[in-house]
């Protein structure tokens, strides 16, 4: 059972809306200028439900950041997964990445984290930058590589990647705790090795040649790894104690940017949405309506990153690549990229998933994109408490995350106005914190009650946030007369009861697992204490529904807010008369 849902969109959708038009679920605040909304878009391939976060252009608090599975470019984790592992180091809201081996995990294209380079460009596919002003440069690029030793300049012909039969490859610690394990190969040992700063030359000495054998990447260091000819080069002019010196370069060079994914093709390009961008992509990849995931920058500099649920009949179809670009648009987005799609298409925040992945279960993927905040968390386990003991949503678990040293000042404000707790807390360890809920002596009125939390780091950085929840006992106790409905063809009863505990408005409904409102069974104002309604187990037009799961449904809307509650069921069809008959 659950007190509150998802805002149901389906319900509220009429077949008859022309294909443009859109339901919009309230926006969600998940900290201070980054938002969380549902749309549904009605197209003639049936609903397509749309995710959006939207965030502040890049900077401060709150930054947009490239993410890495596993913290290597080899193998998978879930974006849920993800960004728990991540939680001690900032609050993250994004979706999946870039397209990637789904063997290895080897993202298709770039990666740059911090100003440093982790995977290579794919030439004939966008990427997108985060420049130092944060602003999104989508564009086309290659990575021209080189290493010298003793002797003259030679191309580096992979990086973070296995080299060709007579190629040589650089390898760091992103890649994973050791290179691959490749015959007939020569390995040189370099550390300590620079930071990988695209356009800067990155010289370290050989500390040992290993020949025929995978090999440590120690922390700090780098490998070079050859076969063929490049391997006799390798022997030659890079001996142990001698110095080598890399260098990895993008072409054309790409000022500014200190962070970028790989993905593609883009989709936004000056505000207008791009048809074919002409790069690497089959009419496969663009044209069927599918999963799609976006980023794009708006004129004002916010981001908007996009996930499209999609092959789900009945929730949604999907878009596609160009309707993922006109969506785009209508966002308001003057750039945009796509990026992975399909099963991998993911939203999440704070490790709780937003969107509806295809699959029915979140795929592991490779990389990520995220808006991540450093500031404080302030942080209620629920919008809506209602303590009457009906085991839902009783108990209100109150608190603050910080990641930095700071000092924090709370306030939890009662509905009438009054803090029944106001503290100043200095030099607070990064953490989590909780807040006692109901504070000790207060008593607990229904209404608005707000936890209001200001931190200053030890950089002087100032946060806030303010979490708002709802102290609300319009209705509780929602109960069904059967987990099971067996169902003749004239019908059979069911029996949906709760109780009302303040003066609201009342609508009780049977939907599908979905949301979608089989029958409405009451409206209107209910006086207080228990009430029950009864259903046959037809739909609006008088037919016997479906076997399936449904679920009863009610929301209550009252001078402290909305509530709503849910209760499931299956009905199985049988046959023979109404029971009684």
């Amino acid at each position: 059972m659950s007190r509150r849902l998802p805002p149901t969109l389906l319900a509220v959708v009429a077949v008859a809306l022309l294909a443009t038009s859109a339901a919009v679920a309230q926006k969600r605040d998940l900290w201070p200028g980054v938002t969380f909304e549902q749309t549904i878009q009605v197209t003639p391939s049936g609903p397509v439900v749309i995710d959006v976060l939207t965030g502040p252009r890049p900077g401060g608090t709150t930054t947009l950041e490239p993410l890495l599975s596993n913290g290597t470019i080899t193998g998978t984790e879930t974006l849920t997964a993800l960004e728990r592992r991540l939680a001690p180091t900032a609050t993250y809201a994004g979706i999946n990445g870039d397209f990637f081996n789904l063997g290895s995990g080897l993202p298709s294209g770039t990666l740059m984290q911090q100003g440093q380079l982790v995977s290579t460009p794919t030439p004939n596919r966008s990427s997108v930058g985060i420049t130092s002003d944060g602003t999104l440069d989508v564009r086309r690029v290659a990575l021209t590589s080189t290493w010298q030793g003793t002797g003259a300049t030679h191309a580096l012909s992979a990086f973070n990647s296995p080299p060709g039969p007579t190629g040589i490859a650089l390898f760091t610690p992103a890649w994973g705790l050791t290179t691959p394990s490749i015959k007939n190969s020569v390995a040189a040992v370099l550390f300590p090795f620079p930071a990988t700063t695209p356009g800067v030359p990155l010289a370290a000495p050989v500390q040992e040649i290993v020949t025929d054998s995978s090999v440590p990447i120690p922390p700090g260091g780098a490998v070079l790894v050859a076969r063929g000819a490049a391997a006799a080069q390798l022997q030659a002019e890079a001996p142990a104690d001698t110095r080598v010196t890399a260098q990895l370069s993008f072409a054309p060079a790409w000022p500014g940017v200190i962070a970028a994914i790989g993905g593609g093709p883009q989709i936004v390009r000056d505000g207008a949405p791009v048809f074919r961008a002409g790069e690497a992509f089959s009419n496969l990849q663009l044209t069927p309506p599918d999963p799609r995931s976006a980023v794009g920058q708006l004129r004002d500099g916010r981001i908007v990153l996009i996930a499209v649920d999609g092959r789900q009949p009945g929730w949604s179809a999907g878009l596609t690549n160009f309707q993922l670009a006109q969506a785009l648009v209508r966002y308001g987005a003057v750039t945009g990229m796509a990026l992975d799609g399909g099963g991998s298409t993911t939203m999440a925040f704070d490790g709780t998933l937003l969107n509806r992945p295809s699959g029915g279960t979140e795929r592991p993927i490779s990389t990520a994109l995220a808006f991540a905040y450093t500031g404080v968390l302030a942080t209620a386990s629920a919008p809506a408490v209602s303590p009457n003991g009906d085991g839902v949503d009783d108990v209100e678990t109150l608190g603050y995350k910080l990641v930095t040293p700071s000092s924090v000042t709370l306030t939890l404000q009662a509905p009438d106005g009054s803090a029944p707790v106001s503290q100043t807390l200095d030099a607070q360890p990064p953490g989590i914190y909780p807040v006692p809920f109901p504070p000790t002596g207060s008593q607990l009125a229904q209404g608005q009650w707000k936890l209001s939390v200001t931190a200053t780091d030890e950089l002087g950085q100032k946060s806030a946030m303010t979490q708002p929840f709802t102290v609300d006992d319009s209705i509780g106790f929602l109960a069904v007369s059967a987990p099971r409905l067996f169902l003749p063809p004239g019908g059979r009863e069911l029996t949906i009861s709760w109780r009302t505990g303040a003066q609201a408005k009342v609508v009780a409904t049977i939907e599908t697992k979905d949301g979608a409102v089989v029958r409405t069974l009451a409206t209107g104002k209910f006086p207080l204490g228990d009430k029950s309604v009864t259903w046959n187990g037809l739909d609006r037009t008088g037919k016997r529904v479906k076997g399936g799961v449904y679920r009863a449904h009610l929301v209550a809307r009252s001078a402290f807010g909305t509530v709503e509650l849910a209760k499931t069921f299956t009905v199985r069809q049988i046959v023979g008369p109404p029971k009684g008959s």
